[in-house]
């Protein structure tokens, strides 16, 4: 999926990366556009990221911000450690902002992914975090997946690629959702 929109992924990482403060906690969710938003974190020592995703720590590995891994079981599709194993870690951790992927988004407000485990981490992370950034490009508006992992009145955010339709930008404000286009 990292081959899918490169362009738009990565200018929507460099969006996303300016709402992550000096000093700041940050999760990262797992999903090919928050591992391009790890990319543009690595240089950034003043952070301190916790993440799932297997892919994301190895890309802040030896370098940038102090990385926390959380434990879990191992979803090998995604790379991501997911499910209830996860709450031991989370519940002790507050966020100052959390970058959350998705499979994607309903016109009911849903925000869905593939897997059970996966949805229940999401939610999880979603509810320890003063602010919520879901990166998704617009191929995963309306779209939706197996399982529902949030809703989005527990998003902020939504960073995405240029081009939203008027219905959705009326949705999103509706929802209180503020809208950045990269």
């Amino acid at each position: 999926k990292a081959g899918m929109a490169p362009r738009e992924k990565s200018r929507i990482a460099e969006a996303a990366a300016r709402r992550a403060g000096q000093g700041a906690t940050v999760y990262l969710d797992g999903g090919s556009t928050v591992l391009a938003l790890a990319r543009e974190l690595r240089p950034r020592t003043d952070l301190t990221v916790v993440t799932n995703s297997l892919r994301a720590a190895t890309e802040l590995s030896g370098q940038g911000p102090r990385t926390i891994l959380v434990g879990g079981e191992l979803r090998r599709l995604s790379q991501t450690l997911v499910g209830t194993l996860t709450r031991h870690v989370l519940e002790t951790l507050q966020f100052d902002v959390a970058f959350m992927g998705t499979m994607g988004l309903g016109l009911d407000g849903s925000i869905t992914t593939t897997d059970p485990a996966e949805a229940y981490t999401k939610e999880l992370v979603m509810g320890r975090a003063a602010e919520v950034v879901l990166l998704a490009d617009r191929s995963k508006l309306g779209k939706v997946s197996f399982a529902r992992a949030g809703r989005l009145d527990q998003v902020d955010v939504l960073v995405t690629d240029r081009g939203v339709g008027r219905d959705w930008r009326m949705g999103l404000k509706d929802a209180g959702v503020a809208l950045v286009e990269a």
